[in-house]
């Protein structure tokens, strides 16, 4: 995996990389200690409750015991300032300006700890390519010419291989399909590794899945999704916010929960609303 750091996290050459190469990169020097400490604390008091395990592509049937240690937490943008903060880094919005065009929206943010002893994941790709392997539920002859996807994890833990470090295979972005067991991703994968602080930025096409942590200590990363403004987002953020957040929202945030991108609306209520203005 291709890594820069806040100064040499150059967007064109990123883009290369996630479109022609590896198909990830890491990023560090985004965030400070003290960011990744809070953001930690926020993503531990709200994980300690089992309730708390909602996730998807768990691995094995064998590993079905073992879902309470792994867990996310969902809404984080009303959990506190710093979540904000990391959507929509400098660095990161000029990088993915350049890869999802320059209204991209984010789909979704969410916080996933993965406590030790807990499994891994089935090998995947993820919104909203994550149903390839039901092909007919996609257009015939699926442009796959432009992203569709980014995925940018901030860790907050060391990710290590004992650690369960996101496995992905270099590359297979370019597949532009879903893994099988015939692809061997086991033999072939390589590990996003890094130290809290930290960024992982990945296409979601690229096959990955997070790793069994067999370490003393948690695996957690913020993980947040993007998507072009015309992809329908995984969840639907703005209804989560409160009033205040919206109308205080930045105009990059505003972006980001595409509030800047009408549609759907209805239309006759749209024509009214302008006819009336221009009265």
């Amino acid at each position: 995996m291709k890594r820069y750091t806040a100064q040499t996290a150059n967007p064109a050459e990123i883009v290369q990389e996630l479109l022609h190469g590896g198909g990830a990169v890491g990023i560090s020097g985004l965030f400070t200690p003290e960011e990744i400490a809070e953001a930690r604390a926020i993503v531990m008091a709200h994980s300690e409750s089992a309730a708390e395990k909602v996730t998807h592509f768990q691995g094995a049937a064998e590993d079905a015991g073992k879902l309470d240690l792994q867990r996310r937490v969902w809404n984080l943008l009303a959990k506190g300032a710093v979540f904000s903060r990391m959507a929509s880094h400098p660095v990161l919005m000029d990088v993915l300006r350049a890869f999802l065009g320059t209204e991209f929206i984010m789909g979704s943010i969410a916080a996933n700890r993965i406590l030790p002893g807990g499994p891994g994941q089935e090998p995947h790709v993820d919104y909203p390519y994550w149903d390839f392997h039901k092909p007919e539920t996609h257009p015939v002859g699926l442009n796959g010419s432009f992203p569709m996807n980014a995925q940018v994890s901030v860790l907050l833990d060391p990710f290590t291989e004992e650690s369960g470090a996101t496995g992905y295979v270099p590359g297979s972005q370019r597949e532009l399909r879903y893994p099988t067991a015939e692809d061997r991703f086991y033999d072939k994968c390589e590990r996003m590794t890094g130290q809290p602080g930290d960024v992982a930025l990945f296409y979601g096409v690229t096959w990955h899945c997070a790793m069994p942590n067999k370490a003393d200590h948690d695996r957690s990363a913020i993980l947040i999704q993007y998507l072009p403004k015309w992809v329908k987002p995984m969840e639907d953020m703005p209804a989560a916010l409160p009033q205040d957040f919206l109308d205080q929202a930045s105009p990059d945030m505003r972006q980001l929960l595409g509030l800047n991108y009408p549609y759907p609306e209805v239309l006759d209520a749209a024509r009214a609303g302008n006819t009336e203005g221009r009265s």
